[in-house]
């Protein structure tokens, strides 16, 4: 860090910004929320609740998650730490956490309950729809924490669907998927409460008039726009498949095996119903409906993030509390070709980044910094004035909060396995170098070089055009291997 940047961190953390001793933390979590929303300048995007948070906080244009897949990513999120071993690259991540308690936090949540707060978990912010141990193929689940002394409260929405994954997976009426026989996405005349999101909304808002005159860290984690793209049908009427903009950019990079680095969308056709087998690429229609629901999804999250933080508002508590959005990874949406995430294309590890501080510096200005989701946990330690565990991969972005054009040398890594190759990514101000290596034979089996600058769309390959780059950036990979 720079001497202004020193100066400038000391002055912030001088200044009357938490007037209490303790500042609480609202952290909300939103599933497969790719930076599509109006306040990242998508025209066709209704988001006005989370654009009205970026105009009074700092968005961040160039945030990146460590893994694009939901376990992980979170797994990655609250201990802060890059993936270690393979296990930490798949849903499964959380079976990794201790089992006894360690003396100093490992864990974001766990960090702030030593220090006297409470920590509520209120659905999806581990890998499971309650926070608890199990998956949805599973007919008994545990009665244990994904992420053991961490959490004073756990709470998963279920309502008519019976159980949290019925619900993470809820159609309206309390049905579930079954699947290959359920679509992928539905839009039915129902209020907001019809659909599980509504439920964590009413929840949430109970959960803030609890915790009102005590130091918190609540964690709220709605569910869409993640598979199935379900909302009611007002989030549906905001659209018009017809008039929104087209794929980007629908071939995959030329230069690259696509079965070393891209995949054929199992999440989407593998367990959802289809008129044709290859819906939606075969049918521009039918791809602009799924596109349609997408957004539609967004837009129902949109609006319970807006009755959170007006109720936050309505309890005088905005003045007192960190305030952050996070998507857990990107989605491809027809990009690349591809229909999921599971990539380490820009579509897959890009997402949503907004953070608001109480007597924020610089509202509404936005940055170009390129962050990671490790960042945040060093982050909110030092906005929360606690002490983070040395040992964290990330770096705090408290700068970039008082200034958002502060000098920021520092890159984003991210990681995932894919046909028997396991792929690293470095991703810097202006490049994306991606490096695959054979499971069994170690040796490596695709590197992949994107320009940002001309590029942005990832089209094109230059690993062997550009050797130059290609090695400084293969040596900067390298060293930061975990």
């Amino acid at each position: 860090m720079n001497l202004r940047a020193l100066l400038l961190t000391a002055l912030f953390l001088a200044l009357p910004l938490f007037a209490a001793d303790k500042p609480n933390v609202l952290f909300i979590a939103i599933d497969d929320l790719r930076p599509e929303l109006g306040s990242y300048g998508e025209g066709h995007m209704v988001t006005p609740n989370l654009d009205r948070l970026a105009a009074q906080g700092r968005l961040f244009r160039h945030h990146y998650v460590q893994v694009p897949t939901c376990g992980a990513s979170r797994y990655a999120l609250l201990t802060g730490r890059y993936p270690q071993q393979p296990a930490a690259l798949g849903n499964n991540a959380f079976a990794l956490a201790p089992k006894t308690a360690p003396t100093t936090a490992y864990s974001l949540p766990m960090l702030f309950k030593q220090n006297g707060y409470e920590t509520v978990s209120l659905g999806k912010i581990t890998h499971s729809p309650d926070g608890l141990k199990g998956d949805d193929k599973k007919v008994e689940r545990v009665n244990e924490p994904e992420l053991p002394f961490s959490w004073s409260t756990l709470w998963g929405p279920a309502g008519p669907w019976q159980d949290s994954w019925s619900a993470f997976f809820g159609y309206a009426g309390g049905k579930t998927r079954d699947r290959k026989t359920t679509p992928a996405f539905e839009h039915m005349d129902v209020p907001d409460n019809g659909y599980p999101d509504g439920l964590t909304t009413e929840e949430t808002i109970r959960q803030l008039n609890r915790l009102k005159d005590r130091p918190f860290f609540l964690a709220v984690g709605f569910f869409k726009p993640h598979l199935p793209f379900n909302a009611p049908k007002k989030y549906w009427d905001l659209y018009d498949s017809a008039k929104l903009p087209a794929i980007p950019s629908k071939e995959a990079p030329t230069g690259v095996n696509p079965k070393i680095s891209l995949h054929k969308g199992g999440e989407l056709f593998g367990q959802y119903a289809f008129s044709g087998t290859k819906y939606p690429d075969a049918d521009a229609a039918r791809a602009a409906d799924l596109r349609h629901a997408y957004f539609a999804a967004v837009s129902y999250s949109d609006a319970q993030v807006g009755k959170v933080l007006a109720e936050l508002d309505r309890l005088g508590l905005s003045k007192n509390t960190i305030v952050v959005v996070w998507g857990d990874h990107g989605w491809h949406l027809g990009d690349n070709g591809v229909w999921g995430k599971h990539t380490l294309h820009e579509r897959a590890l890009r997402s949503a980044l907004i953070i608001r501080t109480p007597d924020m510096k610089a509202p509404g200005k936005t940055t170009d910094a390129v962050v990671e989701t490790v960042d945040l946990f060093p982050s909110l330690a030092e906005l929360a004035g606690l002490t983070a565990p040395s040992e964290l991969s990330g770096h705090s972005i408290v700068p970039l909060l008082i200034d958002p054009n502060a000098t920021w040398t520092h890159s984003a890594h991210s990681f995932w396995r894919n046909s028997g190759n396991t792929g690293q990514s470095i991703r810097t101000d202006r490049y994306r170098l991606t490096r695959w290596t054979n499971d069994k034979t170690k040796e490596v089996a695709q590197v992949e070089l994107y320009d940002h600058q001309v590029d942005p769309l990832e089209t094109k390959n230059l690993a062997a055009s550009q050797p130059a780059i290609l090695e400084k950036l293969t040596a900067q990979l390298l060293s930061s291997a975990p």
